[in-house]
């Protein structure tokens, strides 16, 4: 079978949500001698990213997305076994999490997974996080992007926090800032001054991919 053909299978096994057709495809394309990382990007991420396309456009429900996202890591973790524990360097680094005072945490986690299977370290800090708590893991991964979900408009004051402490701790023009949830707008996100506002996982994705493109 022709490199072409494993990416093709590959990408048609994420979009059809086939979790024991992708890791035999893994299987036998690592038999055959294709590079693996190749095959994640062209194949897998592909097919994670065209999902998420049609995600947006109300093609796709958001289960199938989710349960693609959750294919997508088992086939990360078993390119990254078979590379003895290493795969591609990720493509940037993100710190995520709700902030403190809110318990919501269904939205954020799909981000999360989804964000992931692009490619991007994810530090995923839960739920309830306190703002300092984003600020002070974003220096120690020295993370590349900050994404704050507030689901609850008494909430949303904590996402200006964070703005407000990366200004202080000089990670403004360092450290992209990305804010979504419910009530979440993109003047609320202009006002407090966040570098981006992401609607859903989607245009997470496609904010971050679209930044990578242009500065790394």
């Amino acid at each position: 079978m022709s490199k072409e053909k494993f990416i093709k299978d590959a990408f048609d096994s994420i979009v059809n949500s086939e979790e024991d057709e992708a890791l035999e495809i893994i299987e036998k394309a690592d038999a055959a001698g294709v590079d693996l990382l190749e095959l994640l990007s062209e194949g897998f991420s592909a097919g994670i990213k065209h999902l998420g396309d049609e995600f947006g456009a109300g093609e796709v429900f958001l289960p199938e997305l989710i349960f693609a996202a959750e294919i997508m890591n088992a086939v990360v973790a078993e390119i990254e076994a078979r590379m003895g524990g290493t795969s591609a360097a990720p493509k940037c680094v993100m710190v995520i999490g709700t902030v403190e005072g809110d318990v919501h945490d269904i939205g954020k986690g799909i981000v999360a997974s989804l964000v992931k299977a692009s490619g991007v370290e994810v530090h995923d800090l839960g739920r309830e996080v306190a703002a300092e708590e984003f600020i002070k893991k974003a220096k120690e991964v020295n993370a590349d992007f900050v994404g704050s979900s507030a689901l609850l408009t008494t909430t949303m004051t904590e996402q200006k926090k964070i703005e407000e402490l990366m200004e202080e701790e000089g990670l403004k023009g360092k450290v992209k800032s990305m804010v979504g949830g419910a009530p979440v707008t993109k003047r609320w996100a202009d006002k407090i001054g966040a570098d981006f506002y992401c609607e859903d996982a989607n245009e997470a994705v496609n904010a971050i991919l679209g930044w990578l493109e242009n500065n790394k």
